[in-house]
């Protein structure tokens, strides 16, 4: 029966907690991708992602909590590509593989010789089903902030990703926005580290912006449509797992990209196939 297939997860208390922790992941990284994607910076999130990895490792070690450290590495790695960026000629792809490619091989390094009775590997590839009741009200307070961030400026962080320049003409300081929209950034990548890992938060912060953009041309729906999707296909993800017993974390990957290779197909505008299929016949004309 469907309902013993829904039901049967919800009986054990780390699959609940999995599911309400991946699905406020999902949610507060599909509204950032939308900016992301509008703005460019898909690889702005991969390389802050992979930057945390040595902050929670020191933090590890400090007996701190991981947001703590992931957080100020994340900020650093920003910090270090402004730098990098704006007092060489150094462009800004070369800057982020740099930062973010040392940062990442530190945080490897750091695992490698830190004695532990902890696999830190889960760091990097999540342990979503390992989420204790203190992990899940951390993860809840950081994507609360980060998405009462966004809803407030919303319209700002609009403006300045469509036309940073007539957000300057109106008062507004697009070097500010970008950086709110960065540290909302390294925010985030927190969120979702606890849900698939450094290696896969990239993919929770893309592809669900770059498949509502496919779906609809008005970004207001985008912010509508990709938290939606993010979070079914999170659900889809979480329950697979569960019956096939699977990586989670990966699993939840899978069913975006699907979801995105279904829409780049089939979406009734902008699909490759569905265009075609959508098509409005054009009128005959008619004979003078």
């Amino acid at each position: 029966m469907i309902w013993d297939w829904i039901l049967e997860p919800l009986q054990y208390d780390f699959m609940v907690r999995a599911l309400a922790t991946t699905v406020m992941a999902a949610v507060v990284c599909a509204l950032l991708s939308c900016w992301l994607v509008l703005v460019g910076w898909s690889l702005m999130g991969d390389a802050v992602s992979h930057a945390v990895l040595p902050g929670v490792v020191i933090a590890y070690v400090l007996g701190a909590p991981f947001a703590l450290g992931a957080l100020v590495f994340g900020f650093l790695a920003v910090a270090l590509i402004g730098a990098i960026r704006g007092t060489s000629r150094v462009k800004e792809d070369a800057a982020i593989g740099i930062v973010f490619t040392t940062l990442f091989a530190l945080g490897l390094v750091l695992i490698s010789v830190t004695p532990s009775q902890t696999d830190l590997n889960h760091i990097i590839f999540g342990n979503i089903l390992g989420v204790s009741a203190a992990d899940l009200v951390q993860v809840a307070i950081l994507a609360a902030v980060a998405f009462a961030v966004l809803l407030v400026k919303r319209r700002d962080l609009t403006l300045y990703a469509f036309d940073p320049t007539h957000a300057f003409a109106i008062g507004l300081s697009p070097r500010m926005l970008g950086a709110l929209l960065l540290g909302v950034l390294a925010l985030t990548a927190v969120v979702a580290l606890q849900v698939v890992g450094v290696v896969l938060v990239v993919a929770m912060l893309i592809i669900p912006g770059a498949t509502a953009q496919l779906l609809t041309d008005r970004f207001g729906r985008m912010l509508v449509i990709a938290p939606l999707l993010s979070a079914g296909c999170s659900v889809t993800g979480i329950y697979l797992s569960y019956w096939m017993d699977a990586a989670p974390g990966g699993l939840v990957v899978v069913v975006q990209g699907a979801a995105f290779a279904l829409v780049y197909l089939f979406a009734p505008r902008q699909g490759l196939i569905g265009r075609r299929i959508f098509r409005r016949p054009t009128a005959p004309s008619r004979p003078a």
